[in-house]
């Protein structure tokens, strides 16, 4: 019980973390952003270039993901979305939008990184082993805490900064925080940044542990739109915990159902059919939205 509760923790904290930058996107524009899983995987390969190839520190190559990913958000922001929502009434254009962009990353990425499983050494080696109860390598409990503490200083500068409560005015009335003074453009532009950012962060973080493949961005927005339903969508705090609900059904899944066959994900999905037909506003979602 105690590895299930582990590893469930360990899940959750980059999942919820991973959800937190698509829901902060999905508030503040009510886009859905296909392209978060690829945003992820792009930044992963931005660590292991800055690490695997050219020799630097982890926390330099965690910090450059951070910055591509925040300019690449910023640029995809305020030079695609940001005419095509002025322009288009509809709301699928957004949608057409987010994948094309989705395919258009998978074809940077493959261009420049290749298609192979690229990964970096362990940040730091040894296995935590408390009693043979819990059995977890010290570098998946650092990460686990990295990712923990990440979602802390989100709270904290959603709550307490200047620029977090603008957006939080923008995502309760975009056109009450407009006539207050607030500049939605600029908000929305650092909004999907810093969600964008988010997701490179946790690409950079999860090199380390999993690796990085090309194939790995429509998993990831997969999982994050799950987290997001689950929770509800645009609401932060249902982020947090659709990501931490969708790592523990994962590590029970994993343990109970191994000798099942990979049944996991067919499980969870059920569930979640269920779930959402009974609640489809999420945990935390307002059934007016």
């Amino acid at each position: 019980m105690e590895q299930i509760l582990a590893n469930g923790l360990y899940l959750g904290a980059q999942y919820a973390l991973i959800a937190l930058g698509l829901t902060l996107i999905f508030s503040l524009m009510n886009v859905l952003n296909f392209a978060h899983g690829q945003m992820y995987v792009f930044g992963g390969f931005v660590t292991y270039t800055v690490v695997g190839q050219l020799g630097l520190p982890f926390v330099v190559g965690l910090l450059a993901s951070a910055v591509v990913l925040a300019v690449m958000g910023a640029a995809i922001e305020k030079f695609l979305f940001r005419p095509v929502i002025r322009r288009s009434k509809r709301e699928e254009s957004t949608m057409l939008l987010a994948a094309g962009i989705a395919f258009f990353l998978d074809a940077v990425i493959l261009l420049l990184f290749g298609e192979k499983q690229r990964g970096v050494p362990k940040i730091v080696n040894g296995v935590f082993n408390w009693d043979m109860r819990v059995i977890m390598p010290y570098d998946r409990i650092l990460i686990g805490v990295l990712a923990i503490a990440m979602i802390a200083g989100f709270i904290l500068f959603m709550q307490y900064s200047k620029a977090g409560r603008a957006m939080r005015a923008l995502a309760q009335d975009r056109v009450a925080a407009q006539l207050m003074g607030v500049d939605v453009d600029r908000y929305s532009m650092i909004g999907f940044a810093l969600g964008a950012m988010l997701a490179g962060l946790v690409g950079g973080l999860l090199v380390t542990i999993t690796g990085i493949n090309l194939g790995m961005g429509g998993p990831t927005s997969v999982k994050a739109f799950l987290m997001i339903m689950i929770g509800g969508a645009g609401v932060i705090s249902g982020a947090i915990a659709g990501g931490f609900i969708l790592g523990m059904m994962e590590s029970i899944g994993l343990t109970v159902l191994a000798a099942y066959g990979d049944i996991t994900y067919l499980v969870i999905f059920a569930s979640l059919m269920v779930f959402l037909a009974i609640r489809p506003q999420g945990l935390m979602g307002k059934p007016w939205g």
